[in-house]
Formats: structure tokens, sequence, C-alpha cells
């Protein structure tokens, strides 16, 4: 049994980790200050006596004996990350600095969950680790973006400086049940829109593109990741590398709904990407890992926790 510390345990990713960890017979410490975590994520895992919730914000220092650690703790949506831009930034960086000198302290096992924005709006198709990105630094996204980005060095020079064990992925867009239904996240803001029969709203002509990977497929990477030895440090891309447009995703939630809500189009925000497509030869070859859940049965099972909503 390892004593895992999972950041953000209360999140919409968070919490599918905390669940898996605990199925394969870990003790879990779930860290969460629930500024868009939510304790309905994990209100079933609290009968379990190898499950501990304690309220938490990464940007104050935590100190704990634990063997590994998730670091997901950070708003991931647009509305959210944008809400308290400062407050982005402060959860990445002081955030991945108290995380890190946990980890060198006690010498655990760290991973971070990265971003695919690092890749910003990338010129080149599909992106790849090697990709550095065009990355807009004084945008209204750039608190995620570049807080992220910050994250990431910070882990590498822990690792070259202090021989911190790091583990480094970047999370291309995933949904699946428990996502937060307000964080505008555009699976989220679809299927809400359609079941309540509202116009589906698409900001740009909608030929802008993303790859959607389903959380089970996600959480299975990260625990491959975590589990690869300490010379293998990432950062790796963990996504679904079929691409859809906007315009097609939000024709197959109608579809899949039986909604009768209209496609309307407005203004597309600034810096937001036009194509998110990732490249997983790495993954392949180091983890044995590619999506398995594909997206019309991903829908279906996110539908099916909306409606019950």
């Amino acid at each position: 049994m390892k004593k895992i510390l999972v950041t953000g345990g209360a999140g919409f990713l968070g919490s599918h980790l905390c669940e898996r960890l605990l199925k394969e017979g870990n003790e879990v410490i779930c860290l969460d200050n629930y500024f868009t975590g939510n304790k309905r994520n994990i209100v079933h895992l609290m009968d379990n006596p190898y499950f501990e919730v304690i309220r938490h914000d990464i940007t104050s220092p935590f100190y704990i004996e634990v063997d590994e650690i998730y670091n997901l703790a950070c708003p991931a949506s647009p509305i959210h990350y944008q809400y308290n831009p400062i407050k982005t930034v402060k959860t990445s960086v002081m955030g991945a600095i108290n995380m890190l000198g946990l980890a060198k302290r006690i010498h655990a096992k760290i991973l971070q969950t990265s971003t695919s924005e690092v890749y910003g709006d990338p010129f080149v198709h599909p992106q790849p680790e090697e990709y550095w990105g065009n990355v807009n630094p004084i945008g209204i996204r750039s608190c995620y973006d570049e807080g992220k980005r910050c994250a990431e060095t910070l882990f590498f020079d822990y690792h070259r400086q202090n021989n911190v064990r790091i583990k480094v992925i970047r999370i291309f867009n995933t949904y699946g049940p428990r996502m937060h239904p307000n964080d505008g996240r555009v699976v989220s803001n679809f299927i809400i829109q359609a079941l309540q029969g509202k116009d589906i709203t698409i900001y740009g002509d909608g030929n802008q593109t993303r790859s959607f990977c389903y959380c089970d497929d996600l959480i299975e990477g990260l625990i491959r990741m975590m589990a690869t030895d300490d010379s293998v440090i990432g950062p790796i891309n963990l996504g679904n590398p079929n691409e859809f447009t906007i315009k097609q995703l939000a024709e197959l939630v109608i579809e899949l709904t039986g909604s009768k809500s209209r496609i309307i189009y407005q203004d597309s925000p600034a810096d937001d990407p036009q194509q998110r497509q990732p490249v997983i030869d790495k993954a392949k070859e180091i983890l044995h890992w590619e999506p398995t859940i594909q997206l019309r049965e991903g829908l279906l099972k996110t539908i099916d926790y909306f409606k019950n909503l």
C-alpha cells in the first residue's frame, strides 16, 4: 500500500484519480480548497478508511509524509482561471514550488499535470512535445498558459538542481462525468445547452479543432506515467489524437441528446487556439498507452451524468 497525495483531488479529474488509486489498494489524501472542486465529487469515497480529505490551498506550504504526489490543483477552464488571474498564477507557480519543496524533503515522486495550453495557438500541427509553443505572455489566457509553462520550468529545475523525482504530462482536452456544469468548457456547455433546449453557442466560425479524451483514458495515462522508472520524466502528451471541429462536436451533441437546439455563432474570444491535436507517439512507446474510448461513447456517458444532475 502506497500513501499518495492528490492536490485538486475534489475536482473533475482529481476525483476520478482518487477513486482509481483507492481501487488499486492505496491510501489517498485528497487536498482541495474547493474553488472549482466539489465535495459531491468525492462524497462516495468518504466511507473508505484509506481516504482522507483536507481543505488546503497549495499556495501555502503543506507538510505530510507520502510516497507519491499528483499535482492537479489549478482551475482549468477559462471562466474559472480568468475569474482571478493572479490567484491562477499563484496556484500554478507557488503551488508548484510548495509541492516540489515537499517532494524534495520527503524524497517522494511527483507528477505535474501540465496542459496543451503550453503550446498556445500553435504554428505546428499536430503538436509534439518538442514544440515550444506560440503563447501570448500578456493576454487574458496568459495566467493559465504561462503559469503552467513556469510550473514546468520549476519541475525541471528542481529535478536538475535537487534530483527531485519528477514526471510531467501535458493534458489535452478531457471530458466526462463530474465536469463542473458551469465551467464554460465546450463539452459541458454544449451538453447543458442541448439538454435545456437552448441555442448551442459556438465562438468563432466553428472550424477550429479540438481533440477530446475521455477521463478514464486520461487517468490510466497518469497512473502509467507515475509507474515509470526515474529515467522517464517527460513531458509526455496525453490526449486523443482524433481531431474534430467545434461544429462537428455541436452537431454530435444535438444528435445524441435528441435536442431541438439551433447552433448560433458569436465572436471568438482573444487568443483562442485554432487547432489542438496531440502527437502521442511517446505515450504509445513509453507508457504503452492510447485512448480506448472514442467521442461518441464518451459523450453518451457524459450526457447521462448531466441528465442526472
